[in-house]
Parts: C-alpha cells; sequence; structure tokens
C-alpha cells in the first residue's frame, strides 16, 4: 500500500501505511462527522429533489470480474467495468440530488480486497461529488471485512452521509442505521424544516437463530430506533413555524424485502414479478411498524433481481429497484435497470415553494438510450386528504 493523503475541512494529514489502523480510522470519523453537519440536503430551487437507486452492484475486482447471465454476443468483453459504466451513465442522465445505494454493494465471495471493491464500486458517486448513501445486503461482509468493517470503510469514503449507526441509541441490531433529513427550499417558510424524510435499515444477511433458517431481518431494536425516530421528526414538522397538520413524508431503504412483497401479483403492481420473494422466512413486523408510523409512503429494496415492480399496500408503496450490476444473477437480454425516485413541492399561495405535493418514480434501462419505464406516481398530497376510514360495522 502507498502513502494515502487524507483531507479534513482546514487540515490536510499524510499518512504512512504503517499509521494506517490510529491515523486513518479517526481521520474518518472525523471527516464523517463533519460531513454529516455540513452536506444538509435539501430542495432545490425548482421544487424537486431526486434519489438515484442502485441496487446489487455485485462488484467483484474490476476488469477481470466476469459478467452473470448476459447475452454471448455480450460476455467477451463484458466485466465489473460495465457495472461502473452503468452508474456514470445513471448519474448523468438524472442529475441526482441523493444516489443510494441498497445493499449487495459488493459480491464478497468474489472479491479479493473488500476495501478496494468498495472504494470502485463507490467511485462513480464519489467523482460525481453527488451526496450518496449506502445501506448492506447480505454478500457485502464475505470477504476479508467484517460487517461493521464494511459499514465503517464506507462511511470514511468522501460524500457518503452514510452512518455506520445512531449515535443516540447504544444498542442496535446491525450496521448502517440512520436517517437522514432533506429541508425545504432555502428561503422559503420550509428551509429549516424537514419536509421529507428518508430511513436507512440493515436487514441483515442470514439467520442467526439456530431454529430460524433463511435470510435476516429487521430486529425489535432497529423498529424502536426507528419508531422514535418518526415521532420526533414529527414532532418538529407538525410544530410552529409552519406547523402542519400531517407528518412529512418518508421513505425507508434496505436490502432484504419484507414478506409483505408477496402480497401483490400483475393486476395489482406495476412492473415484473419474475422469481420468488426472498424474505426472511419469520415476520418481524417491521411493515406493521411502519404503517404504524403514518409517515412512510414507500419502501425501497433490492436482493430479488429480477423483480422490478411497486405495489401500494395499507398506503405504502412497495418497490424493487431490479438488478443493476452485472456481476449479479439476472436473465440475458433482460436489461439490468435501475429506479429514480423525485418528490415535488407544492406552490405556496405567494408563490414560493411549500410542502411536498407527490412522489413518482421511473426506473432506466442500460439499453442505447437508457429507456425510461414504469413511470407512476407513488403518493400524493391531493389523494392522500380524500382518504376517509370507513366505520367500522358501517356501509
Amino acid at each position: 500500500m502507498t502513502m494515502k493523503e487524507v483531507k479534513i475541512p482546514f487540515l490536510t494529514v499524510v499518512v504512512v501505511a504503517a499509521l494506517l489502523p490510529i491515523w486513518v480510522l479517526a481521520a474518518a470519523k472525523q471527516h464523517h462527522q463533519i460531513g454529516v453537519e455540513t452536506k444538509k440536503l435539501r430542495f432545490g430551487s425548482d421544487g424537486q429533489f431526486k434519489i438515484l437507486q442502485v441496487a446489487d452492484m455485485h462488484y467483484g475486482n474490476g476488469k477481470t470480474t466476469t459478467c452473470e447471465d448476459v447475452l454471448p454476443s455480450q460476455f467477451p468483453t463484458c466485466s465489473d467495468l460495465n457495472t461502473t459504466a452503468f452508474v456514470h451513465r445513471m448519474i448523468q442522465a438524472e442529475k441526482p440530488n441523493l444516489i443510494v445505494f441498497t445493499g449487495d454493494n459488493i459480491f464478497g465471495s468474489d472479491a479479493a480486497d473488500a476495501a478496494k471493491s468498495l472504494n470502485e464500486a463507490y467511485a462513480p458517486a464519489i467523482s460525481s461529488n453527488i451526496p450518496w448513501a449506502a445501506v448492506l445486503g447480505n454478500h457485502d461482509q464475505e470477504s476479508d471485512l467484517s460487517r461493521e468493517g464494511v459499514m465503517k470503510h464506507i462511511v470514511g469514503l468522501q460524500n457518503t452521509l452514510a452512518q455506520v449507526n445512531p449515535l443516540d441509541q447504544d444498542v442496535i441490531d446491525g450496521f448502517g442505521n440512520y436517517n437522514l433529513e432533506v429541508s425545504g427550499v432555502e428561503g422559503s417558510g420550509f428551509e429549516n424544516k424537514s419536509v421529507l424524510n428518508l430511513y436507512f435499515l440493515d436487514s441483515g444477511d442470514y439467520s442467526t437463530v439456530p431454529s430460524i433458517g433463511g435470510y435476516g431481518w429487521i430486529k425489535p431494536s432497529q423498529q424502536y430506533w426507528f419508531e422514535r425516530t418518526s415521532a420526533k421528526l414529527r414532532k418538529a414538522y407538525t410544530s410552529k413555524p409552519q406547523a402542519q397538520k400531517a407528518p412529512a413524508p418518508g421513505l425507508t431503504f434496505f436490502h432484504i424485502p419484507l414478506p409483505e412483497f408477496g402480497s401483490f401479483d400483475s393486476s395489482n403492481f406495476t412492473g415484473v414479478r419474475q422469481e420468488g420473494i426472498s424474505s426472511a422466512s419469520v415476520n418481524s413486523g417491521f411493515f406493521t411498524t411502519m404503517v404504524a408510523a403514518g409517515d412512510v409512503k414507500a419502501a425501497f429494496v433490492g436482493h430479488d433481481h429480477l423483480n422490478d415492480f411497486c405495489g401500494e399496500l395499507f398506503g405504502i408503496n412497495l418497490c424493487y429497484a431490479g438488478g443493476f450490476g452485472y456481476h449479479a444473477y439476472g436473465k440475458a437480454g433482460w436489461d439490468r435497470r435501475s429506479r429514480v425516485v423525485v418528490a415535488s413541492l407544492e406552490k405556496s399561495e405567494k408563490g414560493g415553494w411549500g410542502a411536498v405535493k407527490s412522489i413518482k418514480t421511473w426506473k432506466r434501462l442500460d439499453d442505447q438510450h437508457l429507456t425510461a419505464i414504469d413511470g407512476q406516481v407513488l403518493w400524493s398530497k391531493s389523494s392522500a386528504g380524500m382518504r376517509r376510514k370507513k366505520p367500522v360495522g358501517g356501509t
């Protein structure tokens, strides 16, 4: 390893490889804490906030890593570099305000050096100078870094807003549970309020309970943190100034789908379902927790690469991104894809920007034209206001 320069505002420290365990970890921690405070997310002057979701890059070792499930004509020249090129294309085409990586960012068992693979996987986001966030999947920790080690490496990278775990909760399962607030337009009455709340959770890798097989799940400690955070944000949003009657809309991001993703068929979702729902074999109740909190409008996952649908259940849209990475299983001839989510603000009576009016989504295919498909409205303030509860026993 060569000398590495770690840049911190007002301070540049050059460290030698021999000192990495002490200096780099401390610098990364300081850099991350400073970054969280200074990189405030907010809606642009156009009244929009755009999120690019990248699911299942499965990055390995770069150009020497072969692709899976591509056409015979593509195979000889296809590698991890195709995944990198797709990230670059999506960033250039959509110019998002935030990039979110929803797990299996690297395919650990095929990554010889986890840190190097992580650096290369996130390189397009870092070089774009756009804020980005990430959660872990079930394969990220299968190289030479533990699950905690992977998340600590991520938070030390440039331009990331990811956090290892919330600072105000001592005991919480997993690594990569945190929330981000998106403030209103600068100069508007909402410039100091979070009008869109983003929650990130570690859905685990595999069950650690001997009597339960299969994948991991979101644990009670994480749900407690989510409930407490949601309540705190709701209180702030419904308090003066600019007190609102309903909570600000929220979006959740994690890797492994909830069992409720299996509630749909082709008649009530947008997109395709081409494989089973690989959720945990037990239901930990997180979907019910989200419904009860009252602010979450959509949840976004990866994990099942051949599913890319969105379906609404009890007011929450459950959305897959579809497989992104080329070193991930897929379907030859079925283009890799990415999901885009856009929240738009309403115009106030005085002509300025107010609260979130609608949340829309679409996907883009990694074809010649980055074809956009399946545009849909996930939530709108007007339709939400029209809903009425049916009385128990009523007609």
